[in-house]
């Protein structure tokens, strides 16, 4: 198994069915307990663990899911309000070496990604075909992404780091 992508990664073709998009918006929906469930009863200790060689702590995996989805909703704003606007790209491996990914209590992420998936999820299930159809251009890939493209994108993302932390605590026992 390659760890570094315990469910493989993101592929889809072709269009996004109407039926494909709502079991994505559900999965970003149900990622906040997801992660939450993943986590709970770690000690400090093994929250610090790095899920592979090389890898990020646990803590770091749970405040980068926050920061990423962050990153995610104001981009699907972005698209939504303008005519395919460049995003920001950031340095995400930079991002979870602060402070605040490798100390502050995951408690404080865990919050925020509940807080952000529901008000992500409300908004998701008011667009239109003709907003998810909507797209805005990424300057690090040189890609520009549809929106309904992303949706499945993050939901993927929401699994991949959960089974970083769940494929870790089976192979370790805990």
């Amino acid at each position: 198994m390659d760890f570094r992508y315990p469910i493989g990664q993101f592929a889809h073709t072709g269009e996004v069915t109407l039926a494909q998009r709502k079991q994505w918006i559900q999965d970003i929906a149900e990622l906040p307990q997801q992660a939450r469930e993943a986590v709970k009863g770690l000690s400090e200790e093994q929250l610090c663990m790095p899920y592979r060689e090389g890898g990020w702590m646990l803590k770091q995996v749970i405040h980068h899911m926050a920061d990423s989805h962050m990153n995610s909703v104001i981009r699907f704003k972005l698209a939504l309000t303008e005519d395919t606007p460049a995003i920001r790209p950031y340095d995400e491996t930079r991002w979870a070496e602060l402070s605040d990914s490798r100390e502050l209590d995951i408690e404080v992420s865990l919050q925020l990604l509940e807080a952000l998936h529901h008000r992500w999820t409300a908004l998701l299930n008011t667009l239109s075909d003709e907003d998810y159809a909507k797209q805005f251009y990424h300057p690090a890939s040189k890609e520009t992404m549809r929106l309904d493209y992303c949706v499945g994108l993050y939901a993927w993302h929401g699994k991949h780091h959960v089974a970083h932390i769940t494929s870790l605590r089976n192979r370790k026992g805990i």
